[in-house]
């Protein structure tokens, strides 16, 4: 299926302009308002739903939060110097089991 019409012409009228025939082009420029940054000349408004808006504060809550929890890592440092670290491999492979399911 071929597109003829995306000018307004019919498929089988000639698109092109006559011999000696001048184009017309039409421009205006833009008013005050327009030209103005940060000023629209209409208004537009976005309603968010409480589920981006508990996304967005969760986000912001998470941003907030330090990527390690230095507490936590001073007293394992602290437990593997005095020597009193232990190990629970069981709790190690329930938790790997765990995320691994997470993940799929």
């Amino acid at each position: 299926m071929s597109i003829n019409n995306v000018t307004g012409f019919p498929g089988n009228q000639p698109q092109r302009a006559q011999d000696g025939a001048q184009v017309q082009v039409n421009r205006s420029e833009p008013d005050a308002n327009k030209q103005e940054t940060g000023r629209p000349s209409t208004v537009d408004t976005v309603s968010l739903t409480d589920t981006s808006e508990r996304l967005r504060n969760l986000e912001n809550t998470l941003a907030n939060l330090p990527v390690v929890d230095t507490q936590r890592v001073e007293a394992i440092q602290q437990a593997i110097k005095e020597g009193n670290f232990e190990i629970n491999a069981e709790q190690i492979a329930e938790k790997m089991l765990q995320f691994d399911a997470d993940l799929s």
